[in-house]
């Protein structure tokens, strides 16, 4: 039997408002219903079967014991989906015997070896049920588990909302979580229960670490679909995205902000590369929340490179002109400001409510698009054809911006550093699918080209900022003479790396493409 189910992590005094629009939303019938359960989770003592995925848990609700193992567990976007087999274990008595599907019996026969199984951890968890219903007809089971993770001498609380699907389209599920928590703030589950168990017994904690979350390698296979490699793609976008907004959320480091852009900029690169099978009204609504996204977090990126990088770096190099520490201190209080106007909106339901729709369209094939009776064939192709595809169509847009390139404005210097960076980022996605030595000298030279569109992008927005400022204090005359070096220094340095984009396009220019 598999398991789908939507998780997310809860603070303890929201659970009256849960309870509370349940029943104003009319989906549920009877009261919710309260439980105590005790989970116990049984492993070898090197951990054979957490290792291979699998987790044996022997639970107790009641007078009743049953015995469940889980298989095959993948997490993206708060969805939960795992293989499950259970089977009553009376007197709370492990039995490898008694579990009905003989492969995964023989499985796990065959990693335990012959070790003793001992428990590793436990959760005691008060658990409150209702059954819903959507009008579609699609059933599920709304949980909210308020309890403790314990390891040895260790516990921890924990609050989750379990949104389990019972009959109909997984798709619900995600609607049922905007009913129930419209107003923002909610946070995706990273870990099942018996993960944070372990962590909890080997780490002394039952989450990850959070901290500002650059983009991964995507690993995939020549032999995917164009369908399976985007929702690879767009997953690892997600995640992303996700972290990062609780990151700046809860966190003061600059690089949050940071990569939350670059985690915006990625999923609409991932849309257009992937636009042939994509395409479809859900995706360009999400691209335009993105593009939103991104402005509201540029700003506060913008704000702190000027604050702790730019004039902070100025400030070093010259410590006998005091008015550029104490404008980056100004800077910095702006920035601090900001920050918090961004977390109000971060924690909003506008964003949430893109977060959810975003897991939505990655998890349960968001793209389809009934009346589009061509869209099987091309999300079944090869993802191959379509990188070739995807990677020429960049160039070509890359190599008309460059046309002329010393005699660029200002203005279409700033379109050819975000085609560079699209190109960049389509290179990333399928660069896996090629082999590395012709990859390599390709993605170096480009890496190059855009570093020196970054310094023309850095003078850029100094110029922007301090073009009418409402910074408090920088209309006083030793912060306008600051502020008048930033700019001059800024743009020094950008047009003299500037001298040398002609040579390293052509460099780029002449280093083979490979996907051809």
């Amino acid at each position: 039997m598999s398991e789908i189910e939507l998780k997310f992590l809860l603070d303890r005094q929201r659970s009256g408002e849960i309870w509370a629009r349940v029943k104003a939303s009319k989906m549920t019938h009877g009261a919710p219903v309260t439980r105590t359960l005790r989970s116990i989770y049984l492993d070898t003592p090197e951990h054979a079967l957490n290792k291979a995925g699998i987790a044996l848990r022997l639970r107790r609700e009641g007078r009743r014991w049953i015995q469940t193992v889980k298989t095959r567990a993948t997490l993206h976007g708060g969805l939960s989906q795992v293989g499950e087999v259970e089977n009553p274990a009376p007197g709370g008595r492990l039995c490898l015997d008694s579990i009905s599907d003989s492969s995964v019996r023989e499985e796990i026969i065959d990693r335990v070896n012959g070790a003793p199984l001992q428990p590793v951890c436990e959760t005691v968890i008060k658990r409150v049920t209702s059954e819903l219903e959507l009008s579609d007809g699609t059933r599920a089971e709304l949980a909210l588990d308020v309890g403790e993770v314990r390891a040895g001498e260790r516990s921890a609380q924990l609050s989750e909302l379990e949104i389990e699907l019972l009959a109909g389209n997984a798709s619900g599920l995600f609607d049922i979580a905007q009913i129930v928590l419209p107003e923002g703030g909610l946070r995706f589950s990273r870990l099942s229960k018996a993960a944070r168990g372990y962590l909890l017994a080997e780490e002394g904690r039952i989450d990850l670490p959070l901290a500002p979350r650059n983009a991964q390698n995507i690993a995939l296979d020549p032999d995917q679909t164009a369908e399976s490699a985007a929702r690879d793609v767009l997953r690892e976008c997600l995640d992303q995205i996700a972290t990062n907004v609780l990151v700046v959320r809860q966190l003061d480091a600059a690089e949050g902000p940071h990569q939350l852009r670059i985690g915006l900029r990625r999923l609409r690169s991932a849309f257009s590369a992937y636009a042939p099978v994509l395409r479809s009204p859900e995706m360009k609504r999400l691209d335009v929340e993105a593009r939103w996204l991104g402005r509201e977090v540029g700003g506060q990126r913008d704000i702190d490179v000027v604050a702790n990088d730019m004039t902070r770096r100025e400030a070093e190099i010259h410590p006998d002109e005091p008015e550029l520490s104490a404008l980056a201190d100004l800077v910095l209080q702006q920035a601090g400001k900001r920050r918090e106007l961004l977390r109000r909106l971060l924690a909003g339901a506008r964003v949430q409510a893109f977060l959810i729709d975003l897991a939505r369209f990655v998890e349960v094939r968001g793209w389809l698009v009934p009346q589009d009776f061509g869209q099987t064939e091309r999300l079944a192709a090869p993802i191959a054809a379509l990188a070739d595809h995807s990677l020429a169509k960049r160039w070509k847009r890359v190599a008309k911006h460059a046309h002329g390139l010393e005699t660029l404005t200002v203005e279409q210097r700033h379109e050819l550093r975000k085609e560079l960076k699209k190109l960049r980022y389509a290179v990333e996605f399928f660069c896996c699918l090629f082999p590395a030595k012709r990859v390599d000298p390709f993605l170096k030279r480009l890496k190059k080209l855009q570093n020196l569109f970054g310094d023309l992008n850095d003078a850029a927005t100094m110029r922007a900022m301090f073009a009418g400022t409402d910074i408090p204090g920088a209309e006083a005359p030793s912060m306008q003479r600051a502020i008048g070096w930033m700019i001059g220094a800024s743009q020094t340095r950008a047009e003299s790396g500037w001298t040398g984009a002609k040579a390293l396009w052509r460099d780029l220019e002449r280093t083979r493409p490979f996907w051809t």
